[in-house]
């Protein structure tokens, strides 16, 4: 999986050239609506037609799931790669300095390959299952502490505001008990500060694939802790994730249980 390593890092890095090159020229970005509260830029899907020439060009067979534009299929179905070209749209618009590439390969339905590239600081978070999770050139690992010495990432479900209620509980549980909550607006990115020890747990509700499948085998080659919130593992389905060190992610499991909906125990 290692040639396969290296065009997801050569394929982040094109992407994130042409992010990079676009925040110096905010004011020329063109920005259309999805949905509510769900935008995409010119920029999104140009780095995404950056990614998807350098795995073309490489495996020109393989298929591809991107957000944009969906999903490439290639001749082989045993390869899927999923991307997300800008995780992070909004910050991105705004100016705000925090968003990143993200870019995951599956072999018959799992990870092997994951890339979280930040463009702005440039760093590169990556995994090889079985093999290592790296920031950059070092190995990273996440770093177990109790609950009450945690800082715990998270994101609001803007996309799915019939979830507010339920969040807000969750969201006050896991204030109080840890010693503080970070919002920072890109799971890619919150998934990659965890492995790399600079957040100790992480929880969301509703996202897709393309936003937590890199960042997922990045946490598990660094130690970390990744189910939905029953402990099981079909949060590439549902999109519901809790993240952590292996004591953070039972301990917020603990936590969450009882203040759980119904659409969340599914």
């Amino acid at each position: 999986m290692l040639p396969m390593h290296t065009i997801a890092v050569r394929a982040a890095r094109a992407a994130g050239q042409t992010i990079v090159r676009a925040y110096a020229e905010l004011d020329r970005i063109e920005v259309t609506s999805k949905g509510v509260n769900d935008y995409v830029t010119n920029v999104d899907k140009e780095a995404e037609a950056a990614i998807t020439y350098q795995i073309r060009k490489a495996y020109p067979d393989h298929t591809i799931v991107c957000e944009e534009s969906g999903e490439n299929k290639g001749t082989n179905k045993d390869y899927v790669w999923i991307v997300d070209p800008l995780d992070g749209t909004n910050n991105f618009v705004r100016g705000i300095p925090h968003f990143a590439v993200s870019i995951a390969m599956q072999f018959k339905g799992k990870t092997e390959v994951a890339v979280v590239y930040d463009p702005i600081r440039d760093e590169l978070f990556s995994a090889v299952r079985g093999k290592f999770a790296k920031l950059n050139d070092f190995r990273i690992r996440v770093k177990n502490t109790d609950l009450n010495e945690t800082i715990i990432a998270t994101g609001f479900p803007f996309k799915a505001k019939q979830h507010t209620e339920t969040y807000m509980k969750l969201f006050a549980a896991a204030f109080t008990q840890s010693a503080d909550v970070r919002r920072a607006g890109s799971a890619a990115l919150d998934l990659a500060y965890l492995a790399a020890g600079r957040v100790d747990g992480f929880f969301e509700i509703g996202l897709k694939p393309w936003d937590i499948a890199a960042g997922d085998l990045i946490v598990r080659e660094a130690g970390g802790t990744v189910t939905d919130f029953t402990g099981n593992h079909n949060y590439l389905v549902s999109g519901n994730i809790v993240a952590g060190t292996p004591k953070t992610t039972i301990a917020l499991l603990k936590t969450f249980r009882p203040l759980l909906s119904e659409a969340l125990k599914r």
